[in-house]
């Protein structure tokens, strides 16, 4: 078996002894709000452990078609938050329709094209849906909305389907190198806060992310980083210690701005602030930073990317 694949295997047995563990103390206790926050917790993480396997274990493109799909969703969930106007319908349409074009450009190999596809050539196109017809009441705020969201859950998203396509030989390695460090950087920094945490970075957008479970989440990803990447990628000791460090600071930096922006949305709508908690946008929020700065990291360093 490969690595990849042991790895899995691991992971699937660390995640059923945790369910297993949660599913007898929820039964003992039930109604407490901490066991309610973890069962959310614990399917987002099976959700991530299911992409996992579509993006590691198959070829390229049904990694590509996978991680196509959770931008979809993404967005989708994104654009739920937003309080949109007739008017804003279109633009929308258009956004969803730039998803496929998006990974296409990672199917045929064409770097340049899908790397300024979203930031250039969809910031320039966007505003022509929204101002046809529709007048100029609220274009800003409806435009930088959706170009937001596109930013974040489609081009972001979009960088880990492209290090199987830039590196055959280790791409698999790499997403689950990257997926696995993002994850646990957020699992220690959710129960480090939950159990410690004293100092809120953000508390009124987020009162789970504290300064003490960023301080132990940090050195936590760094020492996993450490101890995994001889089998996962061909990143030596200083390198794998540098971007264990990346991951998580990056990281920290996704789910802070995706907890500001779900707040800044969602003000005086507690009934979809109460259903989103539901959701799975939780799933990507802190990969929507992690995938870029680390596939562009790694191009920049070394030349089998």
């Amino acid at each position: 078996m490969n690595s990849s694949l042991i790895t899995l295997i691991v992971i699937f047995t660390v995640l059923t002894a945790i369910h297993v563990i949660y599913y007898v103390q929820s039964k003992r206790r039930p109604g407490q709000a901490d066991y309610e926050a973890i069962g959310l917790r614990l399917r987002d993480w099976w959700g991530i452990f299911l992409v996992l396997c579509l993006a590691t274990q198959f070829n390229a493109v049904v990694s590509l078609l996978s991680l196509m799909v959770l931008a979809f969703f993404a967005l989708k969930e994104y654009f739920s938050m937003i309080r949109s106007r007739k008017a804003d319908r279109r633009i929308f349409l258009w956004a969803y329709l730039s998803i496929p074009v998006q990974f296409y450009w990672i199917f045929i190999g064409w770097y340049g094209m899908f790397i300024v596809f979203i930031p250039v050539y969809v910031f320039l196109f966007l505003p022509l849906p929204r101002l046809i017809n529709k007048g100029t009441v609220g274009f800003v705020r409806s435009v930088s909305r959706v170009q937001w969201g596109l930013m974040l859950m489609v081009f972001g998203l979009s960088h880990l389907a492209y290090f199987r396509y830039a590196t055959p030989e280790y791409g698999a390695g790499l997403v689950l190198f990257l997926v696995v460090l993002t994850q646990l950087n957020d699992i220690i920094h959710y129960l480090a806060s939950m159990y410690f945490g004293k100092r809120k970075v953000v508390p009124t957008a987020n009162p789970n992310l504290t300064w003490e479970g960023f301080a132990c989440a940090f050195v936590v990803t760094t020492a996993v980083s450490f101890l995994i990447h001889p089998y996962l990628t061909p990143l030596t000791l200083k390198t794998s210690l540098f971007f264990g460090m990346l991951i998580s600071l990056s990281g920290f930096f996704g789910s802070l701005t995706i907890s500001v922006l779900k707040r800044d949305l969602l003000i005086g709508d507690d009934d979809k602030s109460h259903a989103l908690r539901k959701s799975y946008l939780s799933l990507v929020d802190s990969l929507t930073y992690t995938s870029p700065v680390f596939l562009h990291v790694m191009r920049y360093f070394f030349e089998f990317m």
